[in-house]
């Protein structure tokens, strides 16, 4: 594995943005999702929460899963370029829900797709984004002269030193960057330091 393919970037803390257009206003909320039951609670917590609103609109990008829904609106008008600002940004486990209030004049097709697509985007900015590696974890039992090997080898962020006991041996246990892991493993093998891994 890669060091590209083992990274992504998600959402690093809920964004809000508001708009109005010829008396229609648009909430936007972009938070991160890690599964799409935890991307619903959130969606039905924000409809709940504005019950008034003439329309809930969302998009949302988990791992290969993309999910867009115009909600009473015109087919494409609104799920379809949250989706899209969701993806321009680049990233995942994203969701993105507009709420929006009729304000009593129609905005066309395009001034639609434009609101709820700006809605997004700026919404999305203000959440701004981190990037996480997947891990695997390595359990490590080792002598107490074989210490200072084992922490030579916690190299944050890719290597990470989540656990420490000592008892009649040094237990370890690091969480490793998963393109990381076979060298690591190596590592440890050379320095014939027992180990196993636990994917997570």
């Amino acid at each position: 594995m890669t060091a590209s393919d083992d990274s992504r970037l998600v959402p690093a803390r809920e964004g809000r943005s508001e708009r109005r257009e010829r008396a229609s206003r648009f909430l936007a909320f972009a938070f991160r999702a890690p599964s799409e039951a935890s991307a619903r609670t959130r969606l039905l917590a924000i409809e709940k929460e504005f019950h008034d609103a003439t329309h809930v609109c969302y998009g949302w990008r988990i791992g290969t899963s993309k999910r867009a829904a115009d909600a009473g609106e015109p087919s494409g008008t609104a799920g379809k370029p949250i989706l899209s600002s969701i993806e321009a940004a680049g990233l995942d486990e994203a969701a993105v829900a507009v709420v929006r209030w009729f304000g009593g004049t129609k905005l066309g097709t395009a001034g639609l797709v434009r609101c709820y697509r700006e809605a997004a985007r700026a919404a999305l900015a203000e959440a701004g984004s981190e990037r996480i590696f997947e891990r695997d974890e390595i359990e490590v039992e080792a002598g107490y002269g074989q210490v200072a090997t084992v922490r030579r080898l916690v190299d944050p962020p890719d290597v990470l030193l989540a656990e420490e006991r000592f008892s009649d041996r040094a237990r370890f246990r690091l969480s490793v960057r998963k393109s990381r892991v076979g060298g690591i493993e190596r590592a440890l093998k050379d320095a014939r330091i027992d180990f196993r891994r636990r994917a997570k």
